[in-house]
């Protein structure tokens, strides 16, 4: 595998205007099968202890597949159901934003 094909993240935390922790995960790479999995055992923690604000940046994601998507909409959801404040997606591509739009999940993570 290839750096540019394996996948990564960067996390930075800060506090928005209403000083309310939020984190960022930036994802680099692409986000398959085990990445996928990394993604959600990074998050899901985050979700469980009440996070207020994550955000996933997708600026440099060049890839996403079915599991991917699954992840990130499995996210998605346990953060409604936990209640977090708010699980968003940035910085998406053209790409990611027609997939989400095909699998009419740009509902989900417009919430």
């Amino acid at each position: 595998m290839t750096a540019d094909s394996s996948f990564h993240y960067d996390v930075e935390e800060s506090e928005d205007e209403f000083k309310l922790k939020v984190t960022k995960i930036k994802c680099h790479g692409r986000l398959t099968g085990e990445a996928a999995s990394q993604l959600k055992a990074l998050i899901s923690p985050l979700i469980s202890q009440g996070a207020q604000h994550v955000v996933i940046d997708l600026t440099d994601l060049a890839f996403l597949d079915s599991s991917g998507l699954g992840a990130l909409v499995g996210l998605k959801v346990s953060s409604i159901n936990k209640g977090l404040g708010k699980l968003e997606l940035v910085n998406l591509s053209p790409r990611v934003r027609e997939l989400l739009t095909l699998t009419n999940l740009s509902e989900l993570f417009a919430k």
